[in-house]
């Protein structure tokens, strides 16, 4: 069987990840339904939240939540969360980890590829970045492609 590759939305607001096989394209679903909110969050035992529960507790607890990561890929500046802080990249691939383990739960095999949307006025260190936010998730990113073209 030639290895499957995921399509990765990698959103401000919520992110999806997808298979294509057989000729559809099949928008995969995790506990949060088919979107994914792109928001990572600590819960207060320090938990790592991903999704809906980071978004449901970021009214409460915003010193523990980080929304809309995406806007700052490419920049060095760490963002903080809880007491520990991290670059943007690094957040996005807590978000992409959480994918490829919704496909992997979903198709019932590993997948170790993916081609990842970027808006198409990013630039070429927003796009590294992306880049290095797949490899930190475990994945080999096979392309970063523009998300009028993925339309």
């Amino acid at each position: 069987m030639a290895e499957k590759i995921l399509g990765i939305d990698l959103g401000t607001t919520n992110s999806e990840v997808a298979i294509y096989e057989n000729g559809t394209v099949t928008i995969l679903e995790g506990p949060d339904g088919k979107l994914l909110p792109s928001y990572v969050g600590l819960d207060d035992r320090n938990n790592l939240l991903i999704g809906g529960p980071a978004m449901n507790q970021f009214v409460l607890y915003p010193e523990r939540t980080i929304k809309s990561i995406k806007r700052l890929m490419g920049q060095a500046t760490p963002v903080l969360l809880g007491e520990n802080s991290y670059l943007p990249q690094e957040i996005s691939a807590m978000i992409l980890r959480h994918l490829k383990n919704i496909a992997e739960t979903s198709l019932g095999y590993p997948v170790g590829k993916a081609v990842i949307t970027v808006p198409a006025f990013f630039s070429d260190g927003q796009r590294q970045a992306t880049r290095e936010a797949g490899q930190m998730a475990g994945l080999e990113v096979v392309k970063i492609i523009n998300e009028p073209t993925a339309a």
